[in-house]
């Protein structure tokens, strides 16, 4: 059977990671796998170039002659595709070449057509879909509140490669670092790490770092700037070593406005840094509240700081902490796990 695996593009971001991460390891005896996306950074990590071919990020015509030209050729049984628009594409595709093909949907974010036209969302899914896979039984839930059929949904958690994120016990330290990994971008309200920075200016042993770029970067450097905090917080753009900046932090911040369920609260948990992260979308479900991290109700800089004040304090808690965190991580959310389950859907189609 063969099967082809879809994403819009390749940048920096949760759903082409997963992307890149099913290209790099699936593998079956019985199965044959074509990729399809858009260009972007993360090219570089596409290991079977062969089987990889790029699509135009605005010429959707020319995509659709395109992954038809492929699925003829190649005779793909199966699209797992990893955004709505994918959908769409699969689904005119399917239309288009009136033969059998199974439609695979990983959820990775809240879309546009769900909220402002749930009707068209729910019939979309329903009608065309074959598997639905959420990346936690939150979104699950959502979904079957939204009336998706739940007979067709499976939560598969991302999975953290434990070779890549090797888990490192920390000594303490003089200076204590904090850091934020996400896109610069409105939703992941940077304007509240910033906040915390600021609240807490007068510990000179206690440090910030942003690392990631996006839309709002021009902002937050003049934010910074504007408070005087320049010397507090360093903004280190774009990183390619994601673990290597996770590792070098003794806490890791998430303060998004909304999450579905970020890679980069398993990934601090499997190197051995705390987190510290709103309670948003299926986070709660790693972050269990004082065991493998901490979980803040509100988007509350004081709450945020009182948690960054006790684990700068209190070293011993803070080991057992990613202790457990470590051991949440291998048991639940490892690749291999992830890799394994999404083989199985595959197989499921072919039945």
């Amino acid at each position: 059977m063969n099967v082809l695996i879809l994403t819009d593009k390749l940048i920096m971001g949760g759903a082409e990671m997963y992307f890149c991460k099913l290209e790099n390891y699936l593998n079956h005896p019985g199965l044959t796998f074509y990729y399809a996306a858009g260009t972007g950074d993360l090219y570089k990590k596409i290991k079977n170039k062969q089987h990889f071919i790029e699509l135009s990020r605005s010429n959707h015509l020319q995509n659709l002659k395109r992954l038809i030209s492929l699925i003829h050729d190649k005779n793909i049984s199966v699209i797992h595709a990893n955004s709505l628009r994918m959908v769409m594409y699969s689904t005119c595709v399917k239309k288009m070449i009136h033969r059998p093909l199974k439609i695979v949907y990983t959820k990775h974010n809240v879309t546009i057509l769900e909220r402002k036209v749930p009707n068209l969302f729910r019939y979309l899914l329903n009608k065309h879909v074959d598997r639905i896979i959420t990346v936690s039984d939150f979104e699950k839930e959502n979904l079957e509140e939204a009336g998706i059929d739940q007979n067709k949904i499976k939560t598969i958690y991302n999975g953290v490669d434990l070779e890549q994120f090797l888990f490192e016990l920390k000594e303490k330290r003089k200076m204590f670092h904090i850091g934020i990994l996400a896109r610069l971008s409105e939703e992941k309200n940077h304007e509240l790490f910033i906040d915390i920075a600021d609240h807490l200016r007068d510990r000179p042993n206690i440090l910030f770092h942003i690392a990631g770029d996006g839309p709002e970067k021009q902002r937050i450097a003049d934010q910074i700037k504007a408070r005087n905090l320049t010397d507090k917080v360093k903004m280190l753009g774009e990183v390619q070593n994601p673990e290597t900046f996770i590792k070098e932090m003794d806490v890791l911040l998430l303060t998004s406005y909304r999450e579905v369920f970020p890679m980069v609260i398993i990934e601090s948990m499997a190197v051995g840094t705390p987190i510290i992260s709103i309670n948003q979308g299926g986070i709660k479900e790693a972050v269990i509240d004082g065991e493998t991290g901490f979980l803040i109700k509100s988007h509350s800089t004081t709450d945020f700081c009182k948690q960054i004040l006790r684990l700068e304090s209190d070293h011993r808690q803070r080991l057992q902490l990613i202790e457990r965190a470590r051991g949440k991580v291998e048991k639940d959310f490892s690749l291999n796990q992830m890799i394994h389950q999404t083989l199985k859907e595959y197989l499921n189609c072919s039945q």
